[in-house]
Formats: C-alpha cells, sequence, structure tokens
C-alpha cells in the first residue's frame, strides 16, 4: 500500500475511533517558560508555537481525542509537593481557559465522550512520587484533584523506589513504596512503570491488584538505554493485563543515537538534557552529526513488542516535551503518520484501533472497576515512610 493510501485509511479510522497520547510534558513547559511563569493565557496554547512541539491547532491536526498531560517536576525541586501542584495547576487552566477544546476528564468513558463531541479528553498524571514527601497522604489530595495516572519516580531513585536510571538502593520498592502502589490501586488511579528499576517492574507487576501501564517506553532489546522494557519484563506483561505504550524519544528508539550519547553519559545512562546546546555539540564535534532517529525504528520497537505481548498490551505515550524528535513525527500533528506506517505494514484495522487507544480503554477500566471493589472493603492507607520501616 502507498503511503498516500495507507495515511488516508489512518485519517478515515480516526474519524471512528479514539487517539490516546499517555503523555505530554507541556504543563511543565508552560510553568518553566521565563515569560508565561505558568501562566496559560500569557503562553497562549491556542496559537501555532513553531519552535515548540504541542498547541492546539495541531492537536486537533492529529486527532487526538485523549491527552494525558504530566505534571512533571525534576527530582531536585526544592519545594516538591507545591510544584507538583503548580503543574497540575497549569493544566486544570488549560481546562478551563479552552472549554471548546479540552473536556476535564476524570473517567474511562470520558474518552468516548469527547470524541463523541469532538474535543479531546483531558486527564491529569503525576511524574515521579517526589513530590509526596515520603506521605500516602498527597495521594488522595492529587486525586481528588483530578489525577489518574502516577508515574511513580522520574530519573532518580527516592527513598522508597529504585530509578531506572540512579543508583539501586533498595532492590526495587520498599515497604512504603508497596503502599503507594497498593493505595493507587483502591484509588482507581493507573500505576505507570516508566522510569523505575526493572526490579520495580518485576515486583509491581506481581503486587498490584489492576494492570499497570508503561506510560512512554519502549523495547531494551531494539535499544539499550535503561528506561526501555526488558524481554523478561514484557514477558510479564500479558499476564498483568499491563500495556507497553510506546514512546518518541530519540534516544529511546535509535541504538546509534544512544550510543552517539553514551560519551556524555552518567554511569546509570543519563545525560544532559537533549535542548542543551553545548550538552548536545559537544559528542557531535567528537563523532560527527548526531544520527536521526525515525518514525520507522520506532514502529520496529513497536512489532518487536507486539510480538513478545500481542497487539492488546500496546499503546501510544509520545512524551512531547519540546525536546529532540524522531524524523516523521515532529509534533503532536504526526500521530496518524504513526498509524499509517503500522498500516503499510499490514496490521489490522482492530490492531490499529487498539493502539490508537482501544486498549488503553480497557486498561483503564479494569483500572477503575478494581478501584471501585477495593474502596468497597479497605480503608485508606495512612502514613509517612518512617510508619513503613
Amino acid at each position: 500500500m502507498s503511503k498516500d493510501r495507507a495515511l488516508a485509511h489512518a485519517f478515515d479510522l480516526l474519524e471512528r475511533i479514539p487517539l490516546v497520547d499517555g503523555h505530554n510534558d507541556l504543563p511543565y513547559v508552560i510553568r518553566a517558560d521565563r515569560d508565561a511563569r505558568g501562566d496559560v493565557g500569557k503562553w497562549d496554547p491556542s496559537r501555532a508555537h513553531q519552535d515548540h512541539d504541542t498547541d492546539i491547532p495541531r492537536l486537533k491536526e492529529g486527532k487526538l481525542s485523549a491527552q494525558f498531560w504530566a505534571a512533571f517536576i525534576p527530582t531536585h525541586s526544592p519545594h516538591p509537593g507545591r510544584t507538583v501542584m503548580e503543574v497540575l495547576d497549569v493544566i486544570l487552566q488549560m481546562e478551563e481557559r479552552y472549554p471548546d477544546v479540552f473536556l476535564p476528564a476524570r473517567r474511562a468513558s470520558d474518552i468516548l465522550r469527547a470524541k463523541r463531541l469532538g474535543k479531546i479528553a483531558s486527564f491529569l498524571t503525576v511524574e515521579g512520587g517526589v513530590g509526596l514527601e515520603n506521605s500516602l497522604s498527597p495521594l488522595r489530595i492529587w486525586r481528588a484533584a483530578g489525577m489518574r495516572l502516577m508515574t511513580l519516580c522520574h530519573n532518580e531513585t527516592l527513598d522508597w523506589v529504585d530509578s531506572a536510571t540512579d543508583a539501586s538502593r533498595h532492590g526495587g520498592l520498599t515497604r512504603f513504596g508497596e503502599a503507594v502502589v497498593l493505595e493507587l490501586n483502591r484509588l482507581g488511579v493507573i500505576v505507570d512503570l516508566a522510569h523505575v528499576a526493572p526490579s520495580v517492574m518485576r515486583q509491581v507487576l506481581g503486587l498490584s491488584r489492576a494492570p499497570v501501564v508503561f506510560s512512554h517506553s519502549n523495547a531494551f532489546a531494539l535499544c539499550d538505554h535503561p528506561r526501555n522494557v526488558p524481554d523478561d519484563v514484557l514477558d510479564l506483561v500479558k499476564p498483568n493485563g499491563a500495556l507497553v505504550m510506546a514512546t518518541f524519544v530519540p534516544t529511546f528508539i535509535s541504538q546509534d543515537v544512544r550510543d552517539h550519547f553514551k560519551p556524555l553519559s552518567d554511569p546509570y545512562g543519563k545525560a544532559p538534557p537533549v535542548e542543551d546546546a553545548q550538552a548536545v555539540s559537544a559528542p557531535s564535534r567528537r563523532t560527527g552529526a548526531i544520527p536521526p532517529a525515525t518514525l520507522e525504528q520506532l514502529c520496529d520497537h513497536i512489532q518487536y513488542i507486539a510480538q513478545r505481548t500481542g497487539p492488546n498490551h500496546l499503546g501510544i505515550g509520545s512524551d512531547f516535551y519540546g525536546g529532540r524528535v524522531p524524523v516523521g513525527l515532529e509534533n503532536v500533528s504526526r500521530f496518524p503518520h504513526l498509524l499509517a506506517e503500522l498500516i503499510r505494514r499490514g496490521w489490522s484495522d482492530d490492531a490499529i484501533a487498539g493502539i490508537s487507544g482501544l486498549n488503553f480503554l480497557r486498561v483503564f477500566r479494569k483500572v477503575e472497576a478494581t478501584g471501585r471493589r477495593l474502596r468497597a472493603s479497605e480503608p485508606p492507607r495512612v502514613g509517612r515512610i518512617e510508619d513503613f520501616s
């Protein structure tokens, strides 16, 4: 099938099926912008931002039905609890300021409702548990604010969970970390294993009473970045009912890009931000131009994961954040092109509908049902980390 025919077919499918993106860092970008400083009106996502990858015109062009916005903060933020709330507030501002575009979404059913209304379901997530400040109580406050997915950590190990890109201090989760996972299950909040160490992945896949997701991760076998999912963990995905959401970060897609940045990386795989011009140019002077990552290489990851887990355990988690992007996936308008390449590779309409959004919808509904059942039989888990020593 030609590229033009495949793309036309992708657009036709997206008239009828939901498209869900599991991870976008625009709220942090707006908060960190030196002019906007968290004021959505000043940043104005309703206008095209050609120097960035996400804005409302291109979200519409990309046929998004649901966007999971990340309330990300750096692990070493001086006031993490306050800072998480500030980034969550950016998401709430977007919902309030653009009601004709965003449907404030708090339930799985809101994804299809937004699709019917011609809007984008807007979901709140928290990326990294540092803002808990080692207490369980913020989980319930964040959920009351609208959080429906939580990434346990970011690039650094916390007092209760090991990160994939930092030294292991716990051999996985501590007892407090287990309580975090179980309370998220009780609250009906999706547990996200992007960023955690493989030991945590294995532990949570056995511990969680509901399906979990890897909201923005690829296959370690094709690119050996520690943020990607190893084969033995992929083999645990189907029994849990979990979902791996393929991500667009070049260093997670292309082994050549990963190798290019290894001279700058610390022993755990962390490198300076790729948007840092000096950090990017230094290895380039030594080894030549930065090699590209491509849409086609990402589809290789998707096909590899599908072979290990089956096609019902895949989703999309772009991780657009204003940094480098793959060739062919330059901004949020390009989602249909990803589906078109899978169509060209012979994926059925049912499989496309699954990775586009129906697989995620199934997981979300199961998480909600588990939460309702557990809240009827279990009290809230309370306490600070010292109470679980």
